[in-house]
């Protein structure tokens, strides 16, 4: 049985897979949202672990913060606010492929980020 953290982490690194295949495919609105989710996924296979609550975009963003404290580590907040400049990208489409594919590195490194702090 898959437990709800590892959902979560499984559907991250899908959805960065997705990221990639829709940059590819030219399809910059769905690459930058699904660059979101694959770091929203991320914080929340966290948030869940610690028991905290992640139904809610505020709950992310308090997550994050929390992590980023918890590991004294300012990347995480810095990677994570790549993926939120994504997730505006998705409705204002004002993003080139060269700045999508910059943002997609960032999320990349961040869900590898945040593999580590789960796995530790």
């Amino acid at each position: 049985m898959t437990t709800p953290v590892a959902a979560y982490r499984e559907d991250g690194r899908r959805f960065l897979v997705q990221a990639r295949a829709e940059l590819h495919a030219g399809d910059l609105r769905q690459a930058s949202e699904k660059g979101w989710g694959a770091a929203a996924q991320m914080v929340k296979a966290a948030a869940q672990d610690r028991g905290w609550p992640h139904t809610a975009h505020r709950h992310l963003l308090t997550s994050v913060t929390e992590l980023t404290e918890e590991v004294g580590d300012s990347s995480v907040h810095r990677l994570f606010g790549s993926a939120h400049y994504l997730h505006g990208n998705f409705y204002e489409n004002t993003f080139n492929s060269d700045l999508v594919a910059d943002y997609l590195d960032d999320v990349e490194q961040f869900v590898d980020k945040l593999e580590r702090i789960l796995d530790s």
